[in-house]
């Protein structure tokens, strides 16, 4: 079975995601949800967890997470672990609660904390659960907006650093950056995640590899250490496309776009100016294209040949 990348150091932040077994429910009442509270707070206390930013849903739940003492995993096994005893202690039931491991990316904290916590803070809207963030009762959007008391475990003032000096100045500004949003379409932050862990500029990703991962083999079992690894330069892709036996210009370039997001460390805005597009073309242009594979044999062998040749 494939296992998840983990790098871990201190003073490094990740967005959390766990979802429910079989997308089934964790949270089930009122007492659940308090209770899941209760242990980001024992987190906080025993562990050195900054909890940032969270938002429980019914199946699934995210948190922004500050690890000073760079311990992730002991972090996550308190968490996924202690809830989980006490949901199944209380409906008399065994097994795991949670869908595999938890999803933790690594991010650059000054280049998307604030996007990430919009993302997470927006997310009962986007399930349809709320018409504005503020009328869910379960995540930390209240309290960045005074609208209800913070715990102590709860740490806004980083977050809220990005929006203003007075307390008062952050919360107004801050509520008026996550309503922009609202009712609109805009770009996820995590399609810009490179290798399904990391999430920041090339400097970041690269002083990352070059620090936690140079000098480490290649391992069948971790997919994403071997992607992260493997990256090759969007000229070396663009050549290939070019040399490869493709006569339909449109699909040339589309291939193009594909291959950079999925094998270069670019960002999407920086593909998306070579080739005259948006951030959201790009992701567009990828998914159309990853349909078409499925559906075109020819298609999909030309693109194996052309990564083969990549050494990718």
């Amino acid at each position: 079975m494939a296992r998840p990348l983990r790098i871990t150091y201190p003073g490094a932040f990740y967005h959390i995601t766990s979802r429910g077994n079989e997308q089934k429910p964790v949270f089930k009442s009122k007492r659940d949800r308090v209770k899941f509270q209760e242990y980001l707070e024992s987190a906080s206390e025993r562990y050195n967890a900054v909890i940032h930013v969270y938002c429980m849903m019914d199946n699934h739940y995210h948190l922004l997470l500050e690890t000073p003492s760079g311990n992730l995993p002991q972090i996550m096994r308190h968490i996924n672990g202690a809830y989980t005893n006490y949901f199944n202690t209380k409906r008399d039931r065994a097994g795991h609660l949670f869908q595999g491991r938890y999803k933790a990316i690594l991010f650059e904290k000054d280049e998307y904390a604030k996007q990430l916590s919009r993302y997470i803070h927006l997310n009962p809207v986007r399930a349809g659960l709320a018409e504005k963030p503020e009328e869910y009762e379960w995540s930390s959007y209240p309290e960045y907006i005074g609208k209800r008391e913070k715990p102590e475990w709860l740490c806004t003032d980083f977050i809220h650093g990005y929006f203003g000096k007075t307390k008062t100045s952050a919360e107004k500004q801050y509520h008026k950056f996550v309503s922009q949003l609202i009712n609109t379409e805009y770009e996820d932050p995590l399609n810009e995640v490179t290798g399904s862990v990391i999430l920041g500029s090339s400097d970041f990703i690269n002083k990352i590899k070059a620090k936690y991962l140079s000098g480490k083999k290649a391992d069948k079992n971790i997919p994403a250490f071997n992607a992260l690894t493997d990256r090759v330069s969007a000229n070396d892709i663009y050549e290939a496309v070019e040399n490869a036996d493709i006569t339909d210009p449109a699909a040339e370039r589309n291939i193009k776009i594909y291959l950079a997001k999925r094998f270069t460390d670019k960002k999407l805005k920086d593909i998306g100016l070579e080739f005259g597009i948006s951030e959201s073309g790009v992701s567009r242009t990828c998914s159309r294209l990853l349909k078409r594979i499925e559906k075109d044999k020819k298609l999909k062998k030309v693109i194996d040949i052309i990564i083969k040749s990549l050494n990718i």
